[in-house]
């Protein structure tokens, strides 16, 4: 209980969980009365979907649900520090006003669905009142660049809670990745398996194969690719707790003949590999090292080398916004963090490798039931988490990031995908429909 309490402090710590707009949680009657007309003003924007706000006095109906998106959510406003909090936080301040207990939902996800529908209302939270605490998140997120030992610190506060809590909400193979769900009925252990396959058929790969995989998570993909394709595998973390479960399971599988455990930055990598692999890794680089970390996958490759790349994407017409602002997972689940755009990753890999894609695929609505299985996998062993020695502030805000997500990649606001890139003098056949094995 002890050490658990010590890592939920060290994420507070990390992640400036404090809330920001706790500062404006205002007692002053004409502030918050003016908030609440402010925030009233701005809900009456949604047109799709439909969103009941109740606080206590009344209920009012923003929207008409439609057979096209027939989306409906009730939120309950329990305290009135609410109306301060998010007209003058925006969307870090629903955030961490839902976080505090101050507002409820009887679906959270559909009150994200909503209003990514809605952008210019989400949008507009930023701006007016919205907008005063902007440049205090800028500030705070521009202090976690990930720097050598920056991204040790940023990867630590994610990932360093403790294999037992992430063991919660994923599923036996402890992939942390959008899953493959081939057939409706997939379990969600199925689907993690079915991503590895395709990951591995992609790359081609062979038992002659030496494979580089950054960004280890729990070993899932390693051990998946040693076991099944017989190839040796070096793959690399900066999360301690990561890298030591990843040992242990490659130990109990007996694999340690042809699995590599390293604890190194992706910078300080040297050697020469066949293939390359990175699972959901490239958001933790942040955008001002995507040169430094294309380039170094690209000098690791050999000349006829293939990388496979998955990534969570966001559209290329809001990444410069989404660059230069800050969002909840940023300011409180994963610091120093960044979501690329296929512009921004195709972009670079042009400007600073020889690399070039040969082919892409898109997961998205994957992603969306994958995050839909982990909430209800993690609610369903909140007593788990207690145990570990999590309080409810924490376990509500991992509820609302995991429906935050799931919300924007049911409605693409984000999206995941797969990559494959090769160096010039590969030959790889054309990635086509269903994938078999190589001979």
């Amino acid at each position: 209980m002890e050490d658990a309490t010590l890592r939920q402090n060290t994420l507070t710590s990390s992640t400036g969980l404090a809330p920001a707009s706790s500062l404006l949680g205002l007692r002053l009657g004409p502030v918050r009365s003016l908030a609440r007309r402010a925030l009233l003003r701005k809900f009456e924007s949604i047109v799709e979907g439909e969103l009941h706000l109740s606080d206590g006095h009344e209920e009012r109906v923003f929207g008409a649900g439609t057979a096209r998106f027939p989306v409906r959510a009730t939120v309950r406003v329990r305290q009135p520090s609410f109306w301060t909090r998010v007209a003058f936080g925006g969307s870090i301040g629903a955030a961490e006003s839902y976080i505090d207990g101050e507002w409820t939902a009887d679906d959270l996800t559909s009150v994200m669905r909503i209003f990514v529908r809605n952008r210019d209302a989400l949008t507009g939270m930023e701006r007016g009142l919205g907008g005063v605490l902007v440049p205090l998140q800028v500030a705070w997120h521009r202090l976690r660049d990930n720097t050598r030992r920056g991204s040790r610190r940023n990867i630590a506060a994610h990932y360093d809670l403790g294999n037992e809590f992430y063991a919660t909400f994923l599923d036996p193979t402890m992939m942390y990745s959008a899953a493959l769900f081939e057939r409706e009925d997939s379990t969600l252990e199925e689907a993690q398996v079915a991503k590895l396959e395709r990951l591995c058929l992609k790359l081609d790969l062979r038992s002659s194969d030496h494979l580089l995989e950054i960004g280890t998570g729990w070993g899932g993909l390693a051990l998946h690719a040693a076991r099944e394709y017989g190839c040796r595998v070096t793959t690399t973390t900066i999360s301690r707790e990561q890298h030591d479960l990843a040992c242990r399971r490659v130990a109990d599988a007996g694999l340690q003949d042809r699995v590599r455990v390293l604890f190194e930055d992706y910078r300080d990598l040297t050697g020469e590999y066949d293939k390359l692999v990175s699972v959901e890794m490239i958001e933790a680089v942040g955008h001002r090292w995507y040169d430094r970390f294309f380039g170094t996958c690209s000098r690791l490759l050999k000349p006829d080398g293939l990388m496979a790349l998955q990534a969570i994407v966001i559209d290329d017409r809001h990444y410069d916004e989404a660059v230069h602002g800050v969002d909840f997972i940023q300011r409180h689940v994963f610091p120093g963090s960044t979501i690329p755009s296929v512009g921004a990753i195709t972009s670079c890999v042009a400007r600073v490798t020889d690399l070039h894609l040969v082919h892409h695929e898109d997961l998205t609505p994957h992603y969306a039931r994958t995050l839909a299985l982990w909430r209800e996998r993690f609610l369903a062993n909140l007593d788990r988490c207690r145990e570990l020695g999590f309080d409810d502030r924490f376990t509500r805000l991992w509820e609302y990031y995991l429906c935050y997500c799931e919300g924007g990649f049911a409605e693409r606001q984000i999206g995941s995908v797969q990559m494959l890139y090769a160096k010039p003098r590969n030959r790889r056949e054309p990635v086509l429909g269903a994938l078999d094995r190589p001979a």
